[in-house]
C-alpha cells in the first residue's frame, strides 16, 4: 500500500485551506462593523452577535493551523472549540444582565441593518464551508455549524429590529441576544460530542 497522498487529496486540502482563511477573514471583517454598531447604538443582540464573529475568526485560524494533525490532536482542539463556542453566550449573558437594570431600546434602522449584513457574511461562509463540513472531523464540523447557526441568529435579530421600529421595546433586541447565547451553547455540545466520539475512533 503506498504512502503518497493523491493528487485530489492535495487540491482538496488546498482548497480548504484557501475556504477557511477566506471565512476567518469574513469574519475578523465584519466583527469590527457589528461591534462598532452595538456600542453606538447599545444593542445586546449585536454585541452578542459581534463577539460571536471573533469566537468565528478564531475558531477558523485555528481549523488553520490544525490541517494535517492526527485524529486525536484534533479531537483535543475540537474539545477545546467546544469550550471556545460558550464565550460569546457568557458574554451575553453579562451584557443582557447589565442592560436588564435599565433597558433602552437601540435604533432600530441601525440594527436591522447590521443584521442583514451579518447574514449576508454569514450565510456566504456556511455556503463555503458546506462541502467541508466532513473534511476534518470536527474542526470543520465547528466552522460549519458557527456560520449556520450565526445566520439563523442574523434572521432573528432583523426581526428584532423590525419588532423595535414597530413597538419602540428594548425587549426584542434583549430577547434575540438572550436567544443567541443559547444557540451557541448547544453548537458547543454538538462539537463536543463530535470532537468526543473523533477521540474514540482514533483510540
Amino acid at each position: 500500500m503506498s504512502d503518497e497522498i493523491e493528487p485530489a487529496e492535495l487540491a482538496a486540502d488546498d482548497g480548504l485551506r484557501r475556504t477557511v482563511g477566506l471565512v476567518a477573514a469574513l469574519n475578523l471583517g465584519y466583527f469590527g462593523v457589528e461591534f462598532a454598531v452595538a456600542a453606538a447604538i447599545g444593542s445586546v443582540a449585536l454585541f452578542a452577535d459581534s463577539v460571536d464573529f471573533l469566537e468565528d475568526a478564531s475558531v477558523n485560524l485555528l481549523i488553520l493551523l490544525a490541517l494535517g494533525w492526527s485524529a486525536r490532536a484534533r479531537s483535543r482542539l475540537g474539545m477545546a472549540l467546544a469550550a471556545i463556542l460558550l464565550i460569546p453566550g457568557l458574554a451575553t449573558l453579562w451584557t443582557a444582565w447589565s442592560a436588564y437594570g435599565a433597558p433602552v431600546a437601540p435604533s432600530a434602522g441601525a440594527l436591522t441593518l447590521a443584521g442583514a449584513g451579518a447574514l449576508a457574511v454569514n450565510a456566504t461562509c456556511a455556503l463555503l464551508l458546506a462541502r467541508f463540513r466532513a473534511a476534518q472531523g470536527s474542526l470543520t464540523k465547528a466552522a460549519f455549524l458557527s456560520a449556520r447557526n450565526d445566520a439563523l441568529a442574523n434572521v432573528a435579530i432583523i426581526g428584532a429590529g423590525l419588532a423595535t421600529a414597530a413597538t419602540l421595546s428594548p425587549w426584542p433586541d434583549l430577547i434575540v441576544g438572550l436567544g443567541i447565547a443559547a444557540m451557541n451553547a448547544d453548537a458547543a455540545r454538538e462539537v463536543f460530542e463530535a470532537a468526543r466520539a473523533e477521540g474514540r475512533a482514533a483510540a
